[in-house]
């Protein structure tokens, strides 16, 4: 079974690492999110579950605003080939959420390691970081320097154009 937001927070915790977290009405997209801006401070988060055609699973994590060409990123981030988008079900099994909210939280259902984690560094300009607590009903703050929490080694790149 996938982790639950508490259980999410309870790790975190454990680790001691501080993070806040806003309710809010579900969101689903960049677009939706960005009503919420002003009220949430930090770097905002676009996240892409990608995969290549030998099953590798990438899980891009980039500012709201960036974009990527997903046409080329293969290069970038050592895929075997063109990506595309990981099917829902795939996502649910690695990552324990649905399409709409994917987030870097999502690391801590990968227990296998089976996600390559890449981080644009543009987003990590920013001192805190903001994604789904497993939800898209609330938005959690976490200090950048802190999003390597679940184990996995993040890359950091200029992804983003």
């Amino acid at each position: 079974m996938p982790k639950t937001e508490a259980e999410l927070n309870a790790f975190l915790a454990d680790l001691g690492i501080s993070v806040s977290t806003v309710r809010h009405p579900p969101l689903f997209t960049v677009a939706d999110s960005q009503a919420l801006r002003g009220e949430i401070p930090g770097g905002h988060t676009k996240n892409l579950f990608l995969k290549d055609k030998k099953d590798n699973y990438f899980l891009v994590t980039v500012g709201e605003e960036a974009v990527v060409d997903l046409k080329q990123i293969h290069h970038l981030i050592g895929a075997a080939s063109r990506v595309s988008f990981g099917k829902p079900e795939m996502l649910m099994e690695l990552l324990g959420v649905i399409p709409g909210a994917v987030t870097i939280f999502g690391l801590i259902n990968d227990t296998a390691g089976r996600i390559k984690v890449v981080l644009d560094q543009e987003l990590m300009s920013h001192d805190v970081i903001n994604g789904h607590p497993l939800t898209n009903e609330a938005t959690t703050a976490i200090a950048a320097a802190d999003l390597e929490a679940t184990g996995h080694d993040p890359v950091i790149l200029k992804v983003s154009g």
